[in-house]
């Protein structure tokens, strides 16, 4: 065996201490994800003026009573564009009474052959924006070479399952003191373990040189059981090294301690989960495009505890209508069927049977049985928006937990953010009571909310 260089292992060991120093720098690992940030407006600005644009502001204005190639509440759009001039078409859509009241003859046959159900006015369109409208079902005309399948779009986490940022609350690594002292420790940990390995090298050097010059010079005669037995010198005399022993247990006690620390800190922490639901909802599409209010599904939130899972008559109110037939060649979105069938509902006669089921939806986000929340606290008293506990909500095509909702989060929290006071009832009346007690006058659980329901009946 060769004789190693103990200069050639201090060497090698600040290099390793370098490079561990400079990549564990959070800055290395963001400065990416900047410049792709910066880059996603510019090309966003260049989809505007076609018929992406017009897709947007009709999923935002007109599927709730108009579909591609299948009659909704107004006629089916396929061929409008051969049917009617352009610029008929703009004037019909941002006001079609008043081509009907002006006597226009294909606006009053149009308006008699839909049961004489006015159109929606559309004043604040301008050209530009029905042009886009009339682009994208031009578009939209076109026969799909394969129909798309729900649910099979990637989900928007950047998060947990595919790297990239961890989805919480503080969005990215934490550089506190707790991190800067736990590098200066390991710092100290691996000068401590290159002097260590150092003098075992030199330890074995000197054991290496000591037994050549004993050996007999051919050593390939010698047999497996020799070499077994120099190795269990060789182990015999490490051990007899106290602080090669000392070092490492040391590390090992490290290693498992850091490992149990871990595990327990995460214990019930469910950051980044996303199940797979029963139906690919995707608030991508609702809250993001079409700009649905979080409140008008999760009518809760406002009022009470619990923000509430909707109804399948909340989804009905829009998609007793809306059935995604052009993405479909005429057929209904097997996800939209999967509400129907849980209704018991018939599309066809528009009649609901007598054997509905529930949609049994997977819960993400869970709080321990002995953590209080209260929606209604938050979002009405507080003024928070959803999305910052939620995170990006309008952006995920499937839902994930963003926040880590551990007390540490939540604490934070309530230690940085501003209390909104001014104007606010909760607070009104508080400082009323506040008054009443400077004042010397009678203050009753009453004024407080004593005898509000939720006071008891939790």
């Amino acid at each position: 065996m060769r004789s190693i260089s103990l200069t050639s292992i201090r060497s090698v060991a600040t290099c390793i201490l370098f490079s561990f120093i400079c990549l564990g720098s959070p800055a290395f690992a963001q400065e990416p994800a900047k410049a792709d940030t910066a880059a996603a407006p510019a090309a966003a600005g260049e989809a505007s003026g076609d018929a992406a644009a017009g897709e947007a502001i009709f999923k935002q204005k007109c599927t709730a009573c108009h579909s591609i190639s299948q009659k909704v509440v107004g006629p089916a759009l396929k061929g409008m564009s051969e049917r009617h001039e352009e610029e008929w078409l703009i004037k019909w859509i941002r006001n079609s009474q008043a081509l009907v009241a002006a006597g226009d003859p294909q606006a009053v046959k149009l308006f008699e052959e839909n049961n004489k159900v006015p159109m929606t006015s559309f004043e604040e369109l301008s050209d530009d924006d029905i042009k886009n409208i009339i682009a994208y079902v031009k578009q939209e005309e076109a026969p799909k070479a394969a129909p798309a399948v729900a649910g099979d779009n990637p989900s928007g986490n950047p998060g947990v399952a595919g790297g990239g940022t961890s989805a919480g609350g503080s969005g990215g690594f934490e550089l506190n003191n707790y991190v800067i002292g736990g590098l200066v420790v390991l710092m100290v940990l691996l000068i401590a373990l290159i002097v260590v390995i150092s003098q075992v090298l030199k330890t074995l050097n000197n054991l290496k040189a000591q037994r050549k010059s004993a050996a007999p010079a051919d050593l390939s005669v010698q047999h497996k059981s020799n070499r077994m037995a120099e190795l269990m010198i060789t182990f015999r005399e490490l051990a007899k090294n106290k602080k090669l022993v000392f070092f490492t247990v040391l590390m090992v006690l490290i290693l498992l301690g850091s490992l149990s620390w871990k595990a327990m800190w995460n214990t019930g922490v469910h950051q980044g989960y996303q199940p797979t639901q029963p139906i690919a909802y995707s608030h991508q599409l609702h809250a993001g495009t079409l700009k649905i209010d979080c409140q008008y599904c999760h009518s809760g939130a406002y009022k009470s505890k619990n923000a509430s899972i909707p109804s399948a008559n909340v989804c009905m109110n829009c998609h007793n209508y809306v059935q995604a037939t052009e993405k479909y060649n005429g057929e209904i979105s097997p996800e939209i069927m999967k509400i129907y069938n849980a209704l018991d509902y018939n599309p066809e006669t528009k009649e609901y049977g007598e054997n509905p089921k529930p949609i049994e939806w997977v819960r993400i986000h869970n709080l321990p049985d002995f953590a209080y929340f209260n929606h209604a606290q938050h979002v009405t008293v507080a003024g928070l928006k959803c999305q910052q506990c939620h995170g990006p909500i309008e952006t995920m095509q499937e839902v994930y937990q963003y926040s880590p909702l551990t007390m540490k989060w939540c604490i934070d929290c309530h230690r940085t953010n501003d209390v909104k006071y001014k104007g606010n009832d909760y607070y009104n009346r508080i400082i009323a009571v506040h008054e009443q007690v400077k004042k010397g006058e009678k203050v009753t659980p009453a004024l407080l909310g004593g005898i509000e329901c939720g006071k008891c009946h939790y």
